[in-house]
């Protein structure tokens, strides 16, 4: 259920190769992409499958094997599959890596970051995929940008003394400009002035 119905094929190959889950998969959140809900494990905790059995699935296979693994408990995993995907412009992947947007590893925002800067040119892949997943998620995408601010207050201060300094702050701003060209107007920017920052965390 973390894909589009099309796709349902390819996930159960996918799903046939992947080890049994140590837990219970965390709850799922819900997004829209292309018209259709879909339900993206919050965390993971299966193992990853042996080499011999990724190299037998399609390469579309894999790309979904990646998209599933960026969301495993482990972040060292979660970045290594991100790094499989995070320069595709499919409509299934853009959720998986704006989630990890969202989320508080650094290393992960600057692999996003260094990856996604062409988002500021209008009409390329990227541009448009991100801007209509935003258009079509607003709520989600609000909740994306305070968490942001909130990781970054409790987490990164020592490092970015100032948000402006800091990668996820960047995201969004990409991010935003995205979603304004795609909606046809500027899109809400939630990250507190400075003066207000302060009540974070």
């Amino acid at each position: 259920m973390a894909f589009p119905a099309e796709l349902a094929g390819d996930a159960e190959a996918v799903a046939s190769v992947m080890p049994a889950s140590r837990l219970l998969p965390a709850a799922p959140f819900s997004v829209v992409v292309e018209g259709q809900q879909v339900l993206i494990p919050e965390r993971l905790y299966n193992d990853e499958p042996p080499a011999d059995a990724v190299t037998s699935l399609s390469s579309r296979q894999r790309q979904l094997l990646h998209c599933l693994y960026s969301r495993h408990c482990d972040g060292v995993v979660r970045q290594r599959h991100l790094e499989k995907i995070v320069g595709s412009t499919d409509p299934w992947v853009v959720p998986f890596v704006v989630q990890l947007v969202g989320e508080y590893v650094l290393e992960i925002l600057i692999v996003i970051c260094d990856e996604l800067r062409d988002l500021a040119a209008p009409g390329t892949g990227g541009h448009l995929a991100y801007g209509q997943f935003i258009v079509d998620n607003p709520a989600y995408f609000a909740r994306t940008q305070r968490r942001v601010v909130s990781y970054w207050s409790c987490y990164y201060r020592g490092t970015y003394a100032s948000f402006q300094g800091y990668p996820g702050r960047t995201l969004l701003d990409l991010l935003r400009s995205a979603a304004s060209d795609r909606a046809g107007h500027s899109w809400p920017n939630l990250a507190p002035v400075a003066s207000r920052v302060d009540g974070y965390c």
